[in-house]
């Protein structure tokens, strides 16, 4: 479909402030600001997020159906963890200010902030970002056909995901308030989020193919142990 914008018009816009276009807010230093042809009636095929996290928040697991997304780093640090469908790797790619992280258009990816005051800028090639989110995605497919898919236990995966009645977006939500268990060896190697990645760090690759783990530090601090 021929978009046709008459650029003469008097309703055509060609500025607009981002602080009145609130796509989500968790709390006042986790929020996104949207900018699309929906704000700005004379853009192509370009829009925006403008995303704001503090440490350890995220942009929860998604994928954008009709557009590629090109994360660019304003201020602070953030790892931009993305599935690459042909390989089946999950690679982890820091970013700090100046650098930038590409998804093609539907892969599976999430960004995390790594330290306060983190400023991203999620640039699409699509008038209006779509967007397909984890937390619907499990909230939404019946817990019997999850178990039943993957040999799962239904109760337990029914409890897991119980806490989990509404979108995400940035998470963790802020209700919040799991108890956690004593950490078995497997979830002992994850990440620490907390410690800033270097600058031009080759990312830690996860190759689900062969079940093959490999980590570079320094925000994977620990090496697993049959390495």
């Amino acid at each position: 479909m021929t978009k046709y914008m008459d650029y003469a018009s008097p309703n055509a816009q060609f500025t607009y402030d981002l602080s009145n276009s609130l796509f989500f807010r968790k709390d006042a230093r986790n929020y996104i600001n949207v900018l699309s042809v929906k704000q700005l009636n004379t853009l192509d095929n370009t829009s925006l997020l403008d995303i704001f996290l503090s440490t350890g928040n995220t942009v929860e697991p998604h994928y954008h159906e009709n557009a590629s997304e090109l994360v660019y780093c304003i201020s602070g640090a953030a790892i931009v963890s993305i599935i690459n469908p042909f390989t089946n790797q999950l690679m982890n790619y820091p970013i700090t200010p100046g650098q930038v992280a590409n998804v093609p258009q539907g892969w599976w990816h999430y960004e995390i902030a790594t330290v306060d005051n983190t400023h991203l800028l999620a640039i699409f090639n699509a008038p209006e970002p779509q967007v397909i989110l984890g937390s619907d995605i499990l909230r939404l497919t019946p817990t019997s056909m999850l178990a039943h898919s993957y040999c799962l236990n239904e109760a337990l995966l029914k409890q897991a995901l119980a806490p989990l009645t509404q979108t995400v977006i940035i998470g963790p939500p802020a209700n919040c308030n799991k108890s956690m268990p004593a950490a078995s060896p497997s979830q002992q190697q994850q990440p620490n989020w907390q410690q800033a990645p270097a600058p031009g760090v080759t990312p830690g690759v996860y190759n689900s193919r062969i079940g093959q783990q490999t980590w570079t530090q320094p925000y994977y601090p620990q090496q697993p142990a049959n390495r």
